[in-house]
């Protein structure tokens, strides 16, 4: 009997041994692909960019790359500004409040992601009868607010998310 108890609880120790031994080796088999799962550091990278806007002059815009998209600092003029608000919201085909495109207080400053929402071109900059965005491919035309006034483009351009860091660095994403 005494073998037979014996046997019993060196079977219970070598089962939960073996128990153990698969768990630990079925996680380590699953880890790497797991990991394999976070985005790539060169993904991780694009995921924000810090953009000094101390050099961008009233009037001037400054253009960087954001998750593979052109996006537009833009620095606007007191005369843009008092356009862009003066416009009724009646007259838009994406209506939105020139306030809701900027930061509170810091209403001089604009950022958008440069992609025309009609076919996906780049706009320019400082064209167009809005003197806003003028997109050459279809016609599009956007105010100095970036919202659309005429031409094919269904909706206003896409505002990133962003914050101020200081006075002279914006982060976007």
């Amino acid at each position: 009997m005494s073998n037979s108890v014996k046997d019993e609880s060196r079977r219970k120790l070598l089962t939960t041994t073996a128990y153990a031994t698969a768990g630990v080796g079925a996680a380590c088999a699953i880890l790497p692909f797991i990991d394999s799962m976070n985005p790539s550091s060169d993904v991780a990278a694009l995921a924000s960019v810090e953009v000094d806007i101390s050099n961008i002059k009233v009037g001037e815009e400054k253009k960087v790359m954001w998750r593979g998209k052109p996006v537009s600092v833009k620095r606007r003029s007191a005369e843009e500004i008092a356009a862009a608000k003066e416009v009724q919201l009646s007259e838009l085909r994406d209506p939105q409040e020139d306030s809701v495109r900027v930061k509170s207080g810091k209403e001089e400053w604009l950022v958008t992601i440069q992609i025309c929402t009609h076919l996906g071109c780049v706009p320019i900059g400082g064209q167009g009868e809005y003197k806003g965005w003028f997109c050459p491919c279809h016609g599009s035309q956007y105010d100095t607010s970036a919202r659309i006034r005429k031409g094919p483009a269904p909706k206003n351009l896409e505002i990133p998310p962003y914050e101020f860091l200081s006075d002279t660095k914006i982060k976007i994403g």
